[in-house]
């Protein structure tokens, strides 16, 4: 069976995207594994399934993380989304509204060149208890102190002087640890001065990636709600850097996305 895709990436954060009509009948779960495959398939941190919009928006996407886990949303891959949506032919347009796992999500374009855009879009607000804004959680190595936020999808940003430590092996430990039911995404910040930060990441169903706008937000804001940044914020990922700031309440987060491929997935139904 082939199934149609479009190969895409936000700063090395990597997706494939297929239109809701082209995706056969099954468990998309087991497909979104097998495309995802770095070795057996195409290869990718998430599959990306769109949807006709409707009179709110652009278009939807679902998201399905490269271990067959669902994910509300995905900031890079958001922007994925709308550099696919605006390669297909469409007019070229200033502003986009998507519709993810966790709402709305309005994109405004900054720049085009060839097969990449760069967009500015709104994360919305982040949310957190006053208590989960330096919370002990109980690791192998002993009590940890992290922010714990929500900023669409489940985050837990870990303060460190360097990367000099087994951080992915902490961040697979975090990321399955008891206190999160529906597991969490792991950010690893480093402060470097009071507009900049260093991160590395750990993602819910997908290990170690390159980059991530959900990421990014929830390690920039856990960074300005520990008093270390100011507004607006760099932030400095293994593949590039993405800028965040406030506008009142909403983070607005700057950064790329490319279309780097398209083809078909031949798919044996039913193998794993």
């Amino acid at each position: 069976m082939r199934v149609p895709y479009t190969k895409a990436h936000g700063s090395m954060n990597d997706f494939l995207l297929t239109r809701s009509a082209d995706v056969p009948s099954g468990d998309m779960h087991e497909l979104a594994k097998a495309i995802c495959h770095r070795h057996a398939g195409v290869g990718a941190d998430g599959w990306l399934i769109v949807s006709p919009g409707d009179s709110e928006c652009t278009a939807a996407i679902q998201l399905i993380n490269s271990d067959g886990s669902d994910s509300e949303m995905s900031g890079n891959g958001t922007r994925c989304a709308a550099a696919f949506l605006l390669s297909d032919g469409r007019p070229e347009v200033d502003q986009l509204v998507i519709r993810t796992g966790a709402g709305l999500k309005h994109l405004l374009v900054l720049n085009h060149s060839g097969n990449e855009w760069r967009f500015e879009m709104n994360m919305g607000k982040a949310y957190y208890t006053k208590e989960e804004v330096r919370a002990l959680l109980p690791v192998a190595s002993g009590p940890l102190d992290v922010t714990i936020l929500n900023v669409g999808n489940p985050q837990c940003a870990v303060f460190v002087t360097d990367f000099d430590m087994d951080w992915r092996k902490l961040g697979a430990e975090i990321e399955w640890h008891p206190r999160f039911p529906k597991r969490t995404n792991v950010s690893f910040v480093r402060p470097v001065d009071r507009h900049s930060i260093e991160v590395r990441f750990w993602e819910r169903g997908a290990g170690e990636t390159m980059s991530s706008g959900t990421g990014s937000t929830g390690a920039a804001f856990a960074a300005l709600l520990r008093g270390v940044v100011d507004s607006p914020v760099r932030v400095e990922t293994p593949a590039g850097v993405l800028n965040l700031r406030l506008e009142q309440e909403e983070i607005l987060l700057t950064g790329p996305a490319e279309i780097i491929a398209a083809g078909e997935f031949n798919w044996k139904r039913g193998e794993k």
